[in-house]
């Protein structure tokens, strides 16, 4: 596994008060050429334990990857 080293610059000005995901923009009808999103208006984490790794990354309700999730940056 590759260590990532984070180098914060003292006195920076930008902070981040976290990071939101909210409705899913996944397009569904785009093999089809039209618009259709599944209307999932915030993503929750779906849980998989030790039998799915990495099923956090996935939304419980609508089953899409978090990338697909419109991402609010709090401050």
């Amino acid at each position: 596994m590759k260590k990532v080293v984070v180098i914060r610059k003292e006195g920076s000005k930008r902070s981040w008060g976290g990071i939101r995901y909210r409705e899913c923009m996944k397009n569904h009808a785009a093999n089809i050429g039209g618009y259709a999103v599944d209307g999932c208006r915030q993503f929750s984490a779906a849980t998989g334990g030790r039998e799915r790794p990495g099923a956090e990354l996935s939304c419980a309700a609508c089953g899409c990857h978090r990338n697909f999730h419109r991402v609010e940056i709090l401050d």
